[in-house]
Parts: structure tokens; C-alpha cells; sequence
């Protein structure tokens, strides 16, 4: 496991991110919260990184793509990068979740682990989890979309949140929980491709890999072009 080459894409959020690991050790990362789309860096990024690093795609042993929820754009985006870089190179690639890897910022948290990402619309992703020492963050619900007040309400005992929608409703968070409430610094919030790695990893060791043509993004609520077709469907 130690040896394995690994190139993880996450373009779930404004905050877009590229890692390459020699199994769990970290060999370069790239994390850049800038206003351009991912269109416009993602593949600028990975070859950056793999230049520097020395290696070429035919190096990697798999692709690991984090595959939602979030922007819906920048998921078809990141998806359909690495999906057709691995069937170039006839590697598998492992999909990872949004709020399994944000949740990975906060290990051994003592605490259930509220993965709470903004999904806009004043509404955000969210799923609890608790920490496991030898799994990492284990889900104990369903991931879900719901208004942030409804997830705070929903909350008992003290809890660990982590994931951008704090930072957007941290007074929110405050109000609502007080001294329950156990907020990270703000660099936690960031999802980052090189926690996906870690999560991607115990995942082949169980050999649950994909093929690429199989990945797809996991967006939780439709999307706006979705809702409009319903609504016209409807008239």
C-alpha cells in the first residue's frame, strides 16, 4: 500500500484541489480559492504537479475524484478530467465523497462530526459522522440538503461542525448551540483532495474501485434545470 501512486482530483466547491500520494505519504498538493473556474485551472494543476513530482499519468496505480455534493459544475468538471485521463491510461478510479472528506479535517474528534458543506439557496449538505481509529470518519445518517436552521435543530449534545456553510453561518451555529457547539480555524474548512487519498486508499485495500465510464456525480438535489422542466411539466 505504501507504494501506490495516486492522483486525487476535488472540484466540489470554489476551493479546487489536486494531490498526488505515494500511498498515505503526501507528495505535492495544489489548493487554489481564487474566482476562476475549474475549466480554467484543474488541468493546469495536474500537470504542474505530476512535472514536479516526476511522474507521468502511465505512474499512477488509480484516479480518486471526489464526486459530490456540491457545485454541480465544478463536479461534471472534475469528473469528466480524471474519467478521461483514466480510461487514456486504462486505470480504475475510487470515488469519494464531499462530506466523507471534508470530515476527514478533524481526526480523532471526541465529538460526532457534523460535515456541513454551503449548498446555496440558503440550504446546506450536511451528514453526522463519528470517528473511528481504525476507518476514519464513519457515517452514522444519510447525507442530506436541508435549511441550516433545520440541521442545527436537529443536533444534541456537543458536536464538532466543519465544512465552508460555517464559516457562512457561524453566527447561526452560535446562537443556536452555544457552548455545544466545537468550530475548528478556519484552514479546516477547506476540503482538500490529499484527505480523499486516505479514505480512497482503504477503499482498494477492500478492492471497491471503479471503472471510469461508472463514475457520476452525486448532487443530492436536483439540479435548477431539473426543477424548471418539473415545473413546466407541471403546468
Amino acid at each position: 500500500m505504501d507504494k501506490l501512486k495516486v492522483l486525487a482530483v476535488d472540484s466540489s466547491s470554489m476551493t479546487g484541489s489536486v494531490a498526488l500520494c505515494c500511498g498515505e505519504t503526501l507528495v505535492a498538493e495544489s489548493l487554489l480559492n481564487v474566482r476562476s473556474t475549474h475549466s480554467e485551472k484543474l488541468l493546469k494543476q495536474i500537470d504542474l504537479l505530476l512535472d514536479e513530482a516526476a511522474w507521468s499519468l502511465d505512474d499512477l496505480d488509480f484516479f480518486v475524484v471526489v464526486t459530490g455534493p456540491g457545485s454541480f459544475t465544478g463536479l461534471r468538471i472534475g469528473i469528466a478530467t480524471v474519467k478521461g485521463l483514466a480510461q487514456v491510461v486504462g486505470k480504475p478510479v475510487i470515488p469519494i465523497s464531499s462530506l466523507q472528506t471534508i470530515a476527514m479535517n478533524l481526526p480523532l474528534s471526541p465529538y460526532p462530526i457534523c460535515a456541513f458543506l454551503d449548498a446555496r439557496k440558503q440550504e446546506v449538505y450536511t451528514q453526522l459522522f463519528k470517528w473511528d481509529s481504525v476507518r476514519g470518519p464513519i457515517a452514522v445518517e444519510s447525507a442530506t440538503v436541508l435549511p441550516p436552521q433545520q440541521v442545527l435543530d436537529s443536533l444534541t449534545g456537543d458536536v464538532a461542525l466543519v465544512g465552508d456553510g460555517v464559516l457562512s453561518y457561524r453566527q447561526l451555529i452560535e446562537d443556536s448551540l452555544g457552548g455545544r457547539a466545537f468550530i475548528p480555524t478556519a484552514s479546516a474548512h477547506q476540503l482538500r483532495a490529499s484527505q480523499a487519498v486516505w479514505l480512497a486508499i482503504q477503499a482498494w485495500s477492500s478492492d471497491l474501485t471503479c471503472r471510469a465510464a461508472d463514475i457520476v456525480p452525486i448532487y443530492i438535489r436536483p439540479s435548477d434545470a431539473e426543477l424548471n422542466l418539473s415545473t413546466k411539466r407541471s403546468r
